[in-house]
């Protein structure tokens, strides 16, 4: 069938339209038009017959002019390099985004033969359209690509007709739309397998013939049935789809002469009341078969389907299947969604919104219907998936994540060592931060790195029960360790200042061994391991410990060394004259923290605090929080220093009291970075209205106490601060 490439193809479908929206729709095929120039189909015949053809469909529907010329734009951006910023500028904003769904749903390319994918496919397609209408015009996309595929190559045809068959199809029934959803698999069937399909075609015409006469006599009897109650119906004879036919000697292992349902009667009538009236006519004139009975009327299916289902045994004893249902329900079994756009003027106007709300009624409770057509598929995935998102590795494999997913979470997804490991990320080929909210449809590929570990600030952003915990599992372990190194580091010291060396801890050394046990059981723990964490966490007092080791070793015979002893001695001050120095050099973990009270930085005195569990907590020596904890608790207080090269930068808290106006926030981010310093934080003061002054409290990252305070000189000249000073507790 020669197909129209001109405006005049569509024009008499589009009557239900207002003149101005046709007016738009001439211009966006004018669009189309010129940008498919020179392009042809496989056919041979010119591009622009698919966009019109394509559009048609949408008509049949009655969807709204945006939709219509989305329909008739739906390749301009992928195949002619066409932009979503032109096609605002030309047509607006709404039908460009229909566009641009349109665009990213083609990229997806569906490549495994696995059906999990195919569902996880399908839930993908439906996720990524924001609008039902993309969806939609989707559908009548690949419609005229399958009525049109006979100019293809058969390998083409059979991989087009299995995607649709497991991605289009079901989508297709999902929505409601039975036509199109039996047109799609009729093709499909007949060019994924083009013998069966014949075989079936010939014997379906075969049984037709024999059959004539039945079909008309029974449609003859039901007439008169129904004219003796006096029940105004339309009666419609209908024949299975071959696909049905097929797919039903497939699934039962029956012959086709096995397979008895092939006709069936549609019975369509005014109102509810009369469907059920329909069914006493039909059951009084044949018999039903037992257990065949079906009330989608009372219990619709998922998609809004409404009909009555029965089996009779026709006069020649085979079964016959009839479906009773009104004008609107029959509306929504054929087009499903797509009846939300029938008759929206004109004299049903009121019952086809009606139609509509019934519709979505069926998916989920809606007191407030708005009849937002943009809101119809957020109902429609409430249904079928609460809220996931769906997106692609690097080797095209589907991973369902849940709403918000970030790249850590889809690396802990794929395997704990990977996530262990994720130093970053891509997502679509683009270089993203781990914290980057994820989409369906999106690429992700994760980058990592041998010595990489978990970040604790994962946590506050993973939204899997498996990356949390995970992360979670790795930083308790690795606690362990860092506390168990400096429990051995501090008893060392402390063993120092009784002038004698730490034993071996080396399994090997069995006296040495059998020593360690001996002070683990008097120490109450299961092995030295957990004896040394407990040390590290200021649950046991090293000094403590370390005389009792003493005293063991000298039960030995062992006897302090006295240059040993006079250098424990010397290093140690009057915090804790038996414990030795701990040097922070800023690549502690989770064992050693800086207090927050104080943020303690390179050059001011310290002190440390071993909190019962907590580790070793740093105070500056004139902290007063510290002072507190001192002298109520000062067997606790161990001597700290600060290592001569040091790893990180550190923080420290300043309070800027500014001339409130334009631009000073500006000018204090540009003084500190003239002063080779970072802001990691900052906030503002509330300040009563009509004040000419303002409080900012910053956390900056310096080197050391000469570093801030040059910091500190810089923000003091810039015009816009009245001063600014360290935060002290």
């Amino acid at each position: 069938m020669a197909e129209a490439a001109s405006f005049d193809a569509l024009v008499h479908l589009l009557a239900y339209l207002p003149k101005a929206d046709i007016k738009h729709i001439r211009e966006a095929y004018k669009f189309a038009d010129e940008a498919h120039l020179g392009q042809m189909r496989t056919s041979g015949l010119p591009y622009i017959t698919h966009p019109i053809a394509v559009a048609g469909i949408c008509a049949e529907w009655r969807l709204d002019a945006q939709a219509i010329m989305a329909a008739l734009l739906h390749d301009t951006i992928e195949d002619c390099g066409v932009t979503k910023v032109e096609l605002i500028e030309r047509f607006g904003a709404p039908t460009a985004e229909l566009v641009d769904g349109l665009t990213k749903l083609d990229k997806l390319q569906f490549s495994t033969k696995e059906e999990s994918q195919a569902e996880s496919f399908r839930k993908m397609l439906l996720a990524m359209a924001r609008d039902v209408r993309v969806i939609l015009i989707k559908l009548a996309d690949r419609l005229h690509n399958m009525r049109t595929m006979d100019a293809m190559a058969p390998i083409k045809q059979r991989r087009i007709a299995r995607e649709t068959l497991d991605i289009y199809a079901p989508i297709a029934h999902r929505l409601g739309l039975n036509q199109i959803y039996r047109e799609l698999q009729e093709l499909s069937f007949k060019f994924k397998h083009p013998w069966r399909h014949a075989a079936v075609e010939k014997a379906v015409a075969k049984a037709r013939g024999n059959r004539r006469d039945l079909v008309s006599r029974i449609e003859l009897e039901v007439r008169k049935a129904f004219g003796d109650f006096q029940v105004p119906v339309e009666i419609h004879g209908r024949e299975k789809t071959l696909y049905s036919i097929y797919k039903k000697m497939k699934d039962k292992h029956l012959s086709f002469a096995q397979v008895s349902d092939i006709f069936g009667f549609r019975i369509i009538v005014g109102d509810m009341p009369t469907c059920y009236l329909s069914l006493g006519v039909l059951h009084q004139l044949y018999k039903p078969q037992p257990g065949r009975f079906k009330d989608y009327i009372a219990i619709p299916k998922p998609n809004g389907y409404q009909s009555l289902h029965t089996t009779l045994v026709s006069p020649l004893g085979t079964p016959v299947e009839f479906q009773i249902r009104t004008e609107n329900m029959h509306m929504v079994a054929e087009k499903g969604v797509a009846a939300h756009w029938m008759y929206k003027t004109g004299p049903n106007a009121q019952s086809a919104q009606q139609l509509g709300a019934n519709w979505l009624q069926s998916l989920i409770d809606i007191q407030d219907e708005t009849r937002d057509a943009s809101e119809f598929l957020e109902h429609v995935k409430i249904d079928l998936f609460p809220d996931a998102v769906y997106v692609f590795t690097p080797k095209s494999k589907i991973m369902a994540l849940p709403k918000g997913a970030t790249p850590v979470d889809f690396a802990y997804a794929i395997h704990s060592d990977v996530g262990d490991h994720t130093v970053a990320a891509q997502v679509n080929g683009e270089p993203v931060p781990l914290r980057t909210e994820l989409h369906s449809g999106d690429v992700i590929e994760v980058i990592t790195a041998p010595g990489a570990r978990p970040n604790p600030a994962w946590l506050s952003f993973v939204r899997t029960g498996r990356a949390r915990s995970k992360i979670r599992h790795f930083l308790k372990n690795l606690e362990q360790d860092e506390s168990r190194g400096l429990g051995q580091k501090m008893l060392a010291q402390a063993l120092r200042a009784e002038g004698l060396a730490l034993p071996s801890l080396d399994d090997d050394d069995a006296d040495a061994a059998q020593l360690w046990h001996q002070l683990a059981r008097w120490a109450g723990t299961a092995h030295v391991d957990e004896l040394l964490v407990e040390v590290g966490l200021g649950r046991k007092i090293a000094s403590i410990v370390a005389k009792k080791l003493a005293r063991m070793l000298a039960e030995q015979g062992q006897r302090p060394d006295a240059v040993m002893l006079s250098m424990g001695r010397f290093a140690t001050d009057d915090a804790a004259p038996a414990q030795g120095q701990v040097t922070i050099d800023g690549s502690e973990g989770a064992s050693v923290r800086l207090a927050p009270c104080c943020r303690p930085i390179p050059g001011d005195e310290i002190k440390g605090y071993l909190g019962r569990g907590e580790g070793l907590v740093v105070h500056t020596a004139e902290c007063s929080v510290g002072r507190r904890l001192f002298q109520r608790d000062s067997e606790h207080w161990i001597a700290v220093s600060w290592a001569d090269e040091l790893n990180r930068p550190f923080e420290a808290a300043v309070s800027v009291m500014l001339n409130n106006g334009k631009g000073v926030l500006a000018q204090v981010a540009s003084a500190v970075s003239a002063a080779e310093a970072d802001i990691t934080h900052i906030s503002m003061n509330e300040t009563p209205e009509g004040s000419t002054t303002a409080e900012m409290s910053l956390v900056l990252s310096v080197r050391d106490r000469l570093h801030l305070a040059d910091v500190l000189r810089t923000l003091n000249r810039s015009p816009a601060v009245q001063r600014a000073k360290r935060v002290k507790p």
